[in-house]
C-alpha cells in the first residue's frame, strides 16, 4: 500500500507531466518577474523540451541568461529565436544586447541593423544601437589612438588590421542580410506548403514566374516548393557556417589590434 507521501509524489509528477508548454512559459514568467532568472531559465527549458519551434520560449530563455550573465547562452538562444521566426524583432534586441556585453561591437550593430529593417522606429532597437556606438568609440579610442608610441612597422600592421576588420565586419552584414533573407523564404514556403498540404485543390495551381503568373498542376507545384526549400535549408547552413567564421575573424583582429596597441615603446 503505497504510503501519503508516495502518493503525493506520483501526483506531483503526473501534474508536471501534464502541464503544457505554454503552462510552462507562464511560471517561467512569474520566475522572471521575481527576478529568480534560475528558476525561470528551468520553466522556459522545460517548454522548449516539449515544443522546439516556438520562438517566444527561445527569446524568454535568452532574458533569463542575460539575467544571470551568461551571454553565450544568451546569444544561442537569441539566433535560435530568430532562426525560427526572423520577423520578431525582439530576437534582435536580446541578440545585440548579449553581443552588446560581450563587447562584439561590430556583430550588435549589424543585428540591430537587421531589427531595424523590420521596425525602423523600434524605441528598444535604437536604445542599444545607440549603446554600441557610445561603446565602440571609448572601444575605438582605446585600440587606434595608443597611449604608447609604435614604430613605423608596427604602425602600418595596425593600419592594415584596421582596413581588414572593416572588410569582415562589412562582409558580416551582407552575410547576415542573406541568411535572414533566405529565413524568411524558408518560412513562408513552408507555411504555403502546410496550407496546400492540408487544403489541397481539385483545380489548378497558379504559380508566379517573373511578373507573370503560369497555370501548373498540384504536383508541380509542391515539387518546386519542396526543391526551394530543400536549396534554402542548404544555402541556410552555408551562410550560417561563413557567419561564424567571420565572427571568429573579427574577433581575433580585434583582439590583434589591442594587443598591438599596447606593445608600443
Amino acid at each position: 500500500m503505497a504510503t501519503s507521501v508516495e502518493r503525493y509524489l506520483r501526483t506531483d509528477n503526473m501534474s508536471r507531466e501534464e502541464k503544457k508548454p505554454e503552462e510552462y512559459k507562464e511560471l517561467g514568467n512569474e520566475a522572471f518577474a521575481k527576478q529568480d532568472f534560475t528558476k525561470a531559465i528551468e520553466y522556459y527549458t522545460k517548454a522548449i523540451e516539449l515544443d522546439s519551434k516556438n520562438h517566444v520560449f527561445f527569446s524568454n530563455r535568452s532574458a533569463s541568461y542575460a539575467g544571470t550573465k551568461d551571454w553565450t547562452k544568451a546569444v544561442e538562444d537569441a539566433k535560435e529565436c530568430i532562426r525560427l521566426n526572423p520577423q520578431f524583432v525582439k530576437g534582435y534586441y536580446r541578440l545585440a544586447t548579449a553581443q552588446l556585453e560581450m563587447k562584439e561591437y561590430d556583430l550588435a550593430q549589424a543585428t540591430i541593423k537587421q531589427g531595424l529593417t523590420l521596425d525602423a522606429n523600434n524605441n528598444q532597437l535604437l536604445k542599444v544601437l545607440r549603446a554600441i556606438k557610445q561603446a565602440r568609440k571609448a572601444a575605438t579610442t582605446a585600440v587606434y589612438a595608443p597611449q604608447k608610441k609604435l614604430d613605423t612597422a608596427a604602425s602600418r600592421e595596425l593600419y592594415d588590421l584596421q582596413v581588414q576588420h572593416s572588410q569582415a565586419s562589412r562582409e558580416y552584414n551582407t552575410v547576415q542580410a542573406n541568411l535572414n533573407k533566405t529565413q524568411r523564404e524558408h518560412k513562408m514556403n513552408e507555411i504555403t506548403l502546410q496550407e496546400l498540404e492540408a487544403n489541397p485543390s481539385s483545380g489548378g495551381y497558379y504559380k508566379s514566374v517573373g511578373k507573370i503568373f503560369m497555370k501548373s498542376t498540384s504536383d508541380r507545384v509542391l515539387d518546386n516548393l519542396k526543391s526551394s526549400m530543400e536549396e534554402q535549408k542548404k544555402k541556410e547552413t552555408d551562410l550560417k557556417q561563413k557567419i561564424e567564421y567571420l565572427e571568429r575573424r573579427i574577433k581575433s583582429q580585434e583582439q590583434n589590434m589591442q594587443e598591438l596597441a599596447s606593445s608600443g615603446e
